[in-house]
C-alpha cells in the first residue's frame, strides 16, 4: 500500500524500496516512486479531456523534495488552464530532436562527466576519455537513435579488427549505463540497449608465470635502466594490485610502521577501499624507492609531479628482454593469485585480496589447487 505523508527530505530518506510510492498529502496527484535498487523518482498524477497522465518531474539527487514540489504547482497551473504538459513535453522533445543539444557528444560534455566527477572525480576524465574513443562515430547521434542495432554493428566491426569479446562487453556496459542516467534524468524515454546480450566469455584460463620465466623477468628487472619499472613490477607481483592502482597509489596510503598498503575505493575498480598487507619484498622495494623518489605525493610520479601515465613500451621491451610471450601487466595479478592458490590459501581470502566483489571471479584460480579436491572426496573415502 503507498504511504501518505507530506514529501519531505526526511520522508524521502526513510523511504525503502518495499513503500513503492509516497503520496503527498498538501498535493492532490504529486508522489514519489521507489524502485527495487533504491531510484527515487518524483511525478504529477493528473487528469485532463478524460485522460490520466503520469508526469515525471525528476529524480532525486537530481532535485530536492522542495524543488518537486515547486515544479508540481507549476505544472498543476498549467493544466489548470487546460495545458497537457506530458503532450508538451513530447512536442518539445521531437523539436529538438535532431538537435546537437540532444546529442551524445552534448550529454556526455553536458550532463553525464560533470555527474561522473561528482561521484569519483579521479577517474571521470580518464572514463570519459575512453568512452568517446570507444564511440566516435556515436558521438553526433541523436539519443533517442542509439538503438540496439546500431551497437550491434559496432560490435560485429570492433570483433572483426580483433577486438577481444571481454573489451566490448565492457564498453557497451558503459553506453549502457549512460543511456539509463538520460532516461532516469528524463533526457530521453527509455533504450533498448538492454536487448544487446553480453557476450559469454571463458574467463576459466588465466596466465601465470612458470618459476624459469619469473626468474628471467626478476634478472631483466635488475639491469632495467628505468628504476620505477623494477618497483612497480614487484609491487604488482607481491599484492595483486591492478596497473590503476598502482598508478594512483600515493605515499600517504602507505602505513610503514604496520606495513599496510591502502587501494582508496576511489581507485579500485570494485568501489570498495581495501587493504593489503605488505610482504617482505613488497615493503623493501617501498621504502628502497621512497628514498629515491621522496615521500610527497603519488609514488610513480610523472611529469609535474602528476601520476604516471601507462608505460607500454617499456614493459613490451622488458617482456621481451626476458624472452616472455602472451603476458600482459594485468596478468601479473593472475600471477599473484595464482601462488596464493598454489600455495593453499583458502579463496575467500584471495578473493579479499584481490577486492573481487563476487567469489565467481575468484573461482577461475580453484583448478589450481587440485588437493582440496582430493582432501573433500577422501573425507568420505
Amino acid at each position: 500500500m503507498p504511504i501518505k505523508s507530506k514529501i519531505t527530505v526526511t520522508n524521502i530518506k526513510n523511504l525503502v524500496p518495499s513503500d513503492k510510492r509516497l503520496n503527498d498529502t498538501d498535493i492532490s496527484g504529486f508522489h514519489a516512486r521507489i524502485t527495487p535498487l533504491g531510484l527515487i523518482t518524483y511525478y504529477l498524477f493528473y487528469r485532463l479531456n478524460g485522460k490520466q497522465v503520469n508526469y515525471r518531474l525528476g529524480v532525486d539527487g537530481q532535485m530536492t523534495p522542495a524543488q518537486a514540489r515547486d515544479l508540481a504547482k507549476s505544472k498543476i497551473a498549467d493544466v489548470t488552464q487546460g495545458v497537457d504538459v506530458q503532450a508538451l513535453r513530447k512536442q518539445e522533445r521531437t523539436s529538438t530532436k535532431y538537435s546537437k543539444l540532444s546529442s551524445l557528444q552534448y550529454f556526455l560534455d553536458e550532463k553525464y562527466t560533470p555527474w561522473l566527477k561528482s561521484r569519483n572525480p579521479k577517474t571521470a576524465e580518464k572514463t570519459v576519455k575512453a568512452f568517446k574513443s570507444s564511440f566516435p562515430k556515436l558521438m553526433d547521434f541523436q539519443l533517442s537513435d542509439i538503438n540496439a542495432w546500431e551497437i550491434e554493428k559496432w560490435r560485429n566491426k570492433r570483433l572483426a579488427d580483433g577486438v577481444k569479446p571481454a573489451t566490448t562487453n565492457r564498453q557497451i556496459n558503459t553506453i549502457k549505463g549512460c543511456l539509463s542516467r538520460a532516461v532516469e534524468w528524463g533526457v530521453i524515454d527509455s533504450h533498448d540497449l538492454r536487448n544487446v546480450k553480453t557476450l559469454t566469455v571463458d574467463n576459466s584460463k588465466v596466465r601465470y608465470l612458470s618459476k624459469d620465466e619469473e626468474s628471467r623477468l626478476r634478472e631483466s628487472l635488475k639491469s632495467c635502466d628505468t628504476a620505477f619499472l623494477e618497483v612497480i613490477v614487484l609491487l604488482a607481483m607481491n599484492t595483486g594490485m591492478r596497473k590503476g592502482e598502482l598508478l594512483s597509489l600515493q605515499w600517504h596510503d602507505i602505513n610503514f610502521d604496520n606495513k599496510i598498503l591502502t587501494v582508496d575505493f576511489q581507485n579500485a575498480k570494485s568501489g570498495n577501499t581495501r587493504h593489503l598487507p605488505l610482504n617482505t619484498e613488497a615493503f623493501n622495494q617501498l621504502i628502497h624507492w621512497q628514498k629515491l623518489s621522496g615521500s610527497e605525493g603519488y609514488v610513480f610520479k610523472g611529469r609535474n609531479n602528476e601520476p604516471l601515465k601507462d608505460f607500454p613500451s617499456l614493459w613490451a621491451e622488458i617482456l621481451d628482454e626476458a624472452n616472455i610471450t602472451h603476458f600482459r601487466f594485468h596478468d601479473l595479478r593472475h600471477h599473484f593469485a595464482s601462488k596464493l592458490v598454489m600455495a593453499s590459501v583458502d579463496l575467500n581470502t584471495v578473493r579479499e585480496l584481490l577486492g573481487h566483489s563476487d567469489l565467481k571471479m575468484t573461482l577461475r584460480y580453484a583448478h589450481l589447487a587440485p588437493e582440496h579436491k582430493a582432501a573433500a572426496v577422501n573425507l568420505i573415502g
